[in-house]
């Protein structure tokens, strides 16, 4: 007898904690830390309660920029072509852009002559 492959759905199987995936978690992580600079900045002020609160925010921050995907909306032109990838890609190759710093203009002639 031959071995066959059943698929099966393991997309919620990297999940941790129901909310977190491995990327999410990772990126939380990070958030907490900023805002752990924060709180100890503020804790030095003796506002410990701003502290815990500005670590609250950059973990939610962090949250986000790991694990929403930008929706592909028909009204915005900008989001048919960033649609369905995630914030932290798109974050990352804005940073890639601006460190290049190279702009690449296309003229119609160069296009109707098929030449690269």
């Amino acid at each position: 007898m031959g071995t066959y492959y059943i698929p099966r759905n393991v997309k919620g199987e990297t999940r941790i904690l129901y909310i977190f995936s491995v990327k999410s978690l990772i990126t939380t992580l990070i958030g907490g830390a900023v805002g752990l600079v924060f709180y100890l900045i503020f804790l030095l002020c003796g506002l410990e309660i701003i502290g815990w609160i500005s670590i609250g925010f950059f973990g939610v921050i962090g949250f986000a920029s790991g694990a929403i995907k930008i929706p592909i909306v028909a009204g915005i032109p900008v989001t048919k072509k960033i649609g369905g990838e995630s914030v932290d890609q798109i974050i990352l190759r804005y940073i890639k852009f601006k460190k290049n710093r190279k702009v690449y203009v296309y003229t119609k002639e160069e296009k109707n002559n098929g030449t690269n």
